[in-house]
């Protein structure tokens, strides 16, 4: 089957990705959605020209639409940019949500409304199995945004390693803390892996608090061989 990829630029939908592979699924095209207003992705603030490297890195063609924050029109611009690649003979499209309903349930409304195939190789699995595993395929990502009031500037820029997920496990105990950061308490942005041909070298920039967030700037990055 041919599939698209809803990408963020972050673990779990690579990592979905990365499952729909290799489970035999045809990745034709990442689709990536920014703001129209700040040209980055919502909630991570990681640049869209960023993810387009990213992609590029991968040899995977990224599809990049602007969208508005209203949620109505955000849904338009979704539909019309799916419908287009399904003229395409796309037939599914693949999600990394692990346990959060409500955004399984918009996804499988969205996908059933395109007469497309929701694929959410992810699903039900344990948070921590899920960072355990992709830290242990080889994965690298980076901490680019978090909650001000779970996380201190200093976890910006972090590694996912053995180290992080000691951590970030001990500073959950006794916590509302999703070890994955599905509720949104954590961003990152992948910077190499078994789906990467060439490696993200990223320049980190300023390091700002905006909205309860913790956010760090990217504006750089070069494409190194592997």
């Amino acid at each position: 089957m041919k599939v698209i990829v809803s990408w963020s630029g972050g673990k779990d939908s690579c990592f979905a990705c990365y499952a729909a592979l290799a489970r035999g699924y045809e990745v034709a095209h990442l689709v990536n959605f920014v703001s129209r207003q700040f040209g980055r992705v919502s909630f991570h603030g990681i640049r869209a020209h960023l993810i387009y490297r990213q992609a590029q890195a991968i040899g995977i063609p990224l599809v990049q639409h602007k969208v508005p924050p209203d949620m109505a029109l955000y849904e338009q611009t979704f539909k019309q940019a799916v419908s287009a690649l399904k003229r395409n003979g796309v037939e599914g499209m693949v999600f990394g949500d692990i346990n959060l309903q409500e955004h399984r349930d918009w996804v499988e409304r969205i996908c059933g409304e395109l007469e497309i195939t929701p694929l959410l190789p992810l699903w039900g699995m344990a948070p921590e199995r899920v960072l355990s595993d992709f830290i242990e395929r080889g994965f690298e990502a980076v901490i680019a945004s978090a909650k001000a009031d779970i996380f201190d500037e200093g976890w910006l820029g972090r590694r996912l390693d053995r180290s992080f997920l000691f951590d970030v496990k001990k500073l959950g105990q006794g916590k509302e803390l999703d070890i994955c950061g599905e509720q949104g308490e954590y961003h990152t942005l992948v910077v190499d892996g078994p789906l990467f041909r060439k490696r993200v070298q990223v320049t980190y920039g300023v390091r700002v608090q905006r909205h309860g967030y913790w956010f760090l700037d990217i504006p750089r990055c070069r494409l190194e061989l592997k």
